[in-house]
């Protein structure tokens, strides 16, 4: 997550938790409640897309469980408690629509003796892990680093590490860190010798670094698959083997395109053998390309996203993070971002995931709630949000839906309860306790807080974090948008308006939020789902759908094609259930809350326009 850290005015830019362990799990989990026949099953990838077992074609979204881990002060896990992890999976299902996270682990805490695996800690991060589990979130783990470790900055540094253990920097004997001017604390990956020469180290095998971090990772994985149950164990989605990735330090002759090839992908296959031996055959690595290789500032992109590697297929996804470093600099991006202003990047993630053949996943990605640049933090989410969900902008969505392409996967960065009440010695020092933000080198982005009551609040307006998005397809998704009418303080900001060539579907959606998919059939007997923001209470839901039109639909039943019901966990969330009966077939279905008591002529004339539409356009 490089290049947050604004010191001092920044008037140019510089380019280049206590552990709690439980006891023994159970020898058997209830599967979470309120599942239906068609929930639980294990993902796989398939024709470039995350599918279910029952051949359905799955969009993961929710945040990163937490950068807490990079922090001591709760033994380098997400959460201080048990009881923690589960008031976050609630408040996560319940207030930010999450159906995934990304699962922070560490090194330095799962290994802080060298070849002795801490069973303590890996315990307590199952526990935690279980948590999310529990409430019908799929969770995906991450071996985080970030500055390779924290043990190459003395108690005086202004900056912070995280990721390797304490003996794995003594082994190399690196010099006393110092990043010169840097302005952002990203900048330490480029410009500090000590961070230059220990990636260095780690992706030459140098002092074995490499070979014991595979064999922790191999236990830590075994650990997982032996102490989940099979239901628990089918919601791991994958492992993410390594957090932004970069070389340290090119050897001559080197480019970033080759150290992909010889260095980074090799470590990649490894990984993948671990996981088999480790009994995870069945679930994808969830690789990430040189962290550079998408920056939107020219001077720091690097040629890369694992061009060499051949076809991924399904043991892999190609797994990136996106922040726009422009918007963050403060310098160069003046105002706010605008309709379609990702639309590009995210549309280079889904291509080269395309020609990977595998599917994508966006596993960070956000902007800081404080600071000099907070400002234009609700029009940057906006922006990444609507370019996960289609790849073009709202202007040109409704005269070419057919170019939307696939919905991507993503984990918002980040969700930590304890922001603004962190207690960390920064790098050890007692002198340098950190309260603020996320305590860790000046960043703030956690999308919620604990409030005075001890309950978890949003910090971010709740029509854009508890979205409408396909969870399920029981087919092919064509193409979706989603217009959340979120605000920039007093401002609504509408970059999808529904035509006036509409003008049917524009007055039942009037000023409402609503959201329109669009897919082929398969083959399954599933419903494709729609996950409903707390926003779309059930009362107030209108669906227009070739299946039917109907205002406050009935709940679940296999015999009713627009119902809605719960979804797993037990967290009073809920999800729009669309059954069809055929195969490549295509069917449309538009979702609003701006209705009030439409009539039936009203409803029959909006799908009237809206099959006329979709015929046209696709």
């Amino acid at each position: 997550m490089p290049n947050f850290r604004l010191r001092l005015l920044a008037v140019l830019v510089v380019l280049g938790g206590s552990l709690t362990v439980a006891g023994a799990p159970p020898a058997t989990a209830a599967t979470p409640s309120d599942s239906l026949w068609f929930d639980g099953a294990p993902l796989t990838v398939r024709d470039g897309r995350f599918t279910d077992g029952q051949g359905r074609e799955i969009v993961l979204r929710g945040y990163n469980v937490s950068g807490e881990t990079k922090l001591a002060e709760n033994g380098g896990l997400p959460f201080a408690s048990v009881a923690d992890a589960r008031k976050s999976a609630a408040a996560l299902r319940a207030l930010g629509g999450g159906n995934s996270v990304r699962f922070l682990l560490s090194w330095a805490h799962a290994e802080p003796v060298r070849g002795q695996v801490d069973s303590a800690y890996l315990a307590a991060a199952t526990e935690q892990i279980r948590a999310f589990l529990d409430a019908g979130i799929r969770v995906h783990p991450d071996f985080h680093q970030d500055l390779f470790s924290r043990y190459l900055f003395d108690t005086g540094s202004w900056y912070t590490g995280d990721g390797a253990p304490e003996w794995a920097v003594g082994a190399g004997g690196y010099p006393k860190e110092s990043c010169g001017i840097c302005l952002f604390w990203g900048q330490n990956i480029t410009q500090n010798g000590a961070v230059q020469k220990a990636q260095y180290d780690f992706w030459h095998n140098v002092h074995g670094l490499q070979d014991a971090f595979l064999a922790t990772a191999q236990t830590t994985m075994a650990h997982l698959r032996e102490h989940l149950s099979a239901a628990e164990f089918a919601g791991i989605a994958g492992f993410d083997p390594y957090n932004e990735p970069y070389a340290g330090s090119y050897d001559s002759g080197q480019t970033s395109r080759s150290w992909e090839r010889d260095l980074l992908w090799p470590f990649y296959v490894r990984f993948r053998a671990r996981m088999d031996a480790a009994g995870w055959q069945d679930k994808p690595a969830l690789v990430e390309p040189n962290l550079f290789w998408n920056a939107n500032i020219s001077t720091q992109k690097q040629e890369g996203g694992l061009l060499d590697a051949g076809t991924l297929g399904p043991d892999y996804v190609f797994n990136t993070h996106f922040y726009d470093q422009k918007a963050i600099s403060g310098i160069l991006m003046w105002g706010k971002a605008a309709d379609g202003r990702y639309a590009a990047d995210f549309a280079t993630v889904r291509d080269r995931a395309a020609a990977a053949g595998t599917a994508a996943l966006i596993s960070e990605f956000g902007h800081p709630l404080s600071g000099t640049v907070s400002d234009k933090a609700p029009t940057v989410l906006k922006a990444m949000y609507q370019a996960l969900d289609s790849r073009l902008p709202g202007a040109s969505w409704w005269t070419r839906p057919a170019s939307s392409g696939p919905v991507l996967s993503g984990t918002q960065w980040q969700w930590d309860l304890y922001n603004g009440r962190h207690h960390e010695l920064m790098n050890g020092n007692p002198d340098k306790v950190l309260t603020a933000g996320d305590a860790w080198n000046d960043e703030d982005l956690s999308a919620v807080r604990l409030d005075d009551s001890g309950s978890v609040a949003l910090r971010q307006d709740a029509r854009l974090l508890d979205r409408l998005y396909p969870s399920a397809t029981a087919g092919t998704a064509l193409a979706f948008t989603y217009e959340d009418r979120s605000r920039d303080g007093s401002t609504t900001l509408t970059w999808n308006p529904v035509p006036t060539s509409l003008p049917n579907v524009a007055k039942l959606v009037g000023s409402g939020q609503y959201g329109l998919l669009v897919w082929r059939s398969g083959d399954g007997t599933a419903p494709t789902e729609l996950h409903l923001p707390a926003s779309f209470p059930t009362a107030a839901t209108t669906v227009v759908s070739d299946l039917g039109a109907v205002h406050a639909p009935p709940a679940y039943t296999s015999a009713a094609p627009v119902a809605v019901a719960p979804e797993p966990g037990g967290t009073d969330s809920r999800r729009l259930l669309l059954t069809d009966a055929d195969s490549g077939v295509l069917h449309y279905a538009l979702v609003t809350n701006g209705a009030t008591a439409p009539s039936a002529d009203l409803l029959s004339a909006a799908k009237a326009e809206l099959a006329g539409w979709a015929a046209a356009r696709f």
